[in-house]
């Protein structure tokens, strides 16, 4: 069995004093591998032009407890300006800040980076405001394949080619092999009546369950559908009778209904595909579709290119 890496996770603290471009960098790529999101923050004018503050927060799920807000590191010498751009880094992850005496404005989780004018206070009557530049690092995506059987390995390459996070879990030791996946960031194996005992899950998760067998697939999903969130993709591949034999039983044990809409069952998109490689095509595509809102139209019918080009020659000419 192959583990993540060993993390020891920072206690919460607070560091003053500059902090630099290669100081913000290490500890961005340092969080980004323990699963915790950043925001480092550079001001761009005023008296603190150039000082810059990192924000440490700790895993998605988890961003709402003021415990693990684990590191607010550097200073900009001015404490209504910090607490401005804290104010800013706790809105931009999409949670309010712990504290806060009114609620927090809207979020913008789809945030990356960008330059927002603070309000820092009044001077000669006006407000004061202050551009700063914020940078938001997420970790990635996970992807947790259940299941190491043949479909999993090109699961797992283009997985991981679309920047998952991936884990692969099965109950079988020959098969839950790190060499098989060389690609995974971990390689689990697990009991089937619990696989989710030791891997954290969030809504930012995707979740695939490729099982060997009806009653491992329906184990997996009655603990899933009692997780709050859901995990964000969470499918299931098997025929037309194994899926509904499945939402059958879980129908009897009291599963919603809204509940079981969200198992995107079978899984992928309609291209025909047959052979391992082509289903993890179809539902890598499936993956790119939901993330970026795509039609999964060919993109021949959507461009019109062809059509539209003969279009314009036949109007420039005149008619036929």
């Amino acid at each position: 069995m192959v583990s993540p890496p060993a993390h020891s996770p920072p206690s919460a603290s607070r560091t003053s004093g500059p902090l630099t471009a290669g100081d913000a960098a290490r500890r961005t790529l340092e969080a980004r591998e323990r699963g915790e999101t950043s925001v480092v923050a550079l001001v761009l004018d005023g008296t603190a032009m150039g000082r810059r503050m990192i924000f440490l927060f700790a895993s998605e799920s988890d961003l709402g407890r003021p415990d693990l807000h684990r590191h607010r590191l550097g200073s900009l010498e001015d404490s209504a300006l910090e607490e401005a751009v804290e104010r800013e880094a706790w809105r931009l992850v999409g949670r309010p800040q712990p504290g806060m005496p009114e609620p927090a404005p809207e979020p913008a989780p789809t945030f990356d980076a960008g330059t927002r004018e603070l309000a820092v206070g009044r001077e000669a009557g006006q407000d004061a405001s202050v551009p700063v530049y914020f940078e938001v690092t997420r970790p990635p995506s996970g992807l947790l394949i259940v299941g190491a059987g043949h479909l999993a390995a090109p699961l797992h390459e283009l997985g991981a080619l679309l920047g998952f996070r991936v884990t692969v879990a099965d109950d079988r030791p020959a098969f839950a092999r790190a060499e098989r996946f060389p690609r995974a960031w971990a390689v689990k194996r697990v009991d089937f009546t619990d696989p989710f005992q030791e891997i954290p899950l969030n809504d930012r998760t995707h979740v695939l369950l490729v099982t060997r067998g009806h009653r491992y697939d329906y184990e997996c999903l009655r603990l899933l559908l009692r997780e709050s969130p859901l995990p964000t993709y969470l499918g299931m591949i098997g025929s037309r009778r194994r899926v509904r034999a499945t939402f059958h039983q879980l129908l009897e044990e009291g599963i919603p209904r809204e509940r079981l809409d969200r198992i995107r069952a079978p899984i992928g998109l309609d291209v025909g595909a047959e052979t391992p490689a082509e289903i993890a095509v179809a539902v890598a595509a499936e993956w790119i579709q939901l993330r970026r809102g795509g039609s999964g139209r060919p993109l021949t019918e959507v461009e019109r290119v062809a059509e539209r080009f003969f279009a314009e020659g036949k109007a420039r000419g005149g008619g036929g």
